[in-house]
């Protein structure tokens, strides 16, 4: 399928450039305070934008005609050096569990087949990298919704953590969403990539899909999903590892 310019498209070329900029040098101006308040004023601007547009709209869906015959693995390929996930992947991650805790009812431990047993939703959609490429996948996994429902978020509940098995040097990954784009129907827990297990270079044994958004927020390997009433006091506090590192956008909706 031909990959049209459409505003999707731009704008994950357009954050690829601001990714490159905040990567590229510009300490001073980025260092600056008053820009880097201009800059989160743009993204509660957009944020609020899209959200009044079609908060809950869905992202476009295509057809097995239109899977790419190569979808790029972005960010890390393996979480190896994590040695309980390197013990997992060693079993066919016959004995990993995801944990979900945090402000929650009922805290949960839930096997690869226990997610399995959940309603499950398929969805063939387009990948938009912050690096400028995209690709189309088939993904499929319970809606994170129900996992949710399943734990019983407290009322103080404002976002979902997902803390991921990679780390970059001693930094762990990790992304956040809020309630809206958790409870979307788009988003799942992908256990499964164009009809096969999900493979480890890409996300194995879980990763999430948060379609209304850019790649770097799709967590891979994800190991734990946390309820919280604020992002405040968590690694650097911005609600992601590019977030911290690079001022990437928290919210990076196309």
């Amino acid at each position: 399928m031909a990959d049209p310019l459409t505003r999707r498209r731009l704008l994950a070329l357009g954050a690829a450039g601001a990714g490159g900029l905040a990567l590229s040098g510009c300490d001073r101006l980025s260092g600056s305070p008053a820009f880097r308040s201009l800059l989160e004023s743009a993204e509660d601007a957009h944020r609020a934008s899209q959200r009044l547009l079609g908060g809950g709209a869905l992202a476009p869906e295509f057809t097995a005609a239109d899977l790419s015959p190569q979808f790029r693995a972005n960010g890390n390929r393996t979480a190896a050096a994590n040695a309980e996930w390197a013990r997992h992947a060693a079993t066919g991650f016959a004995r990993w569990h995801l944990r979900v805790d945090g402000l929650v009812l009922r805290p949960l431990d839930l096997s690869l087949e226990a997610l399995g047993s959940l309603p499950q939703r398929t969805q063939i959609t387009r990948h938009d990298c912050v690096e400028g490429w995209s690709a189309i996948g088939q993904w499929t996994g319970p809606q994170l919704g129900h996992v949710l429902k399943a734990a019983g978020l407290l009322p103080a509940v404002r976002f979902l953590v997902f803390h991921c098995a990679d780390r970059f040097g001693a930094d762990p990954y990790y992304e956040s969403i809020d309630l809206m784009d958790a409870f979307h129907p788009q988003t799942i827990l992908a256990h499964t990539m164009n009809a096969a297990p999900l493979t480890v270079a890409h996300g194995a044994p879980l990763r999430l899909r948060v379609e209304r958004q850019l790649g770097y927020k799709q967590a891979k390997f994800v190991q734990r999903i946390e309820a919280r009433a604020t992002l405040a006091g968590l690694h650097g506090g911005k609600g992601g590892f590019w977030e911290d590192r690079a001022d990437y956008a928290w919210y990076a909706g196309i």
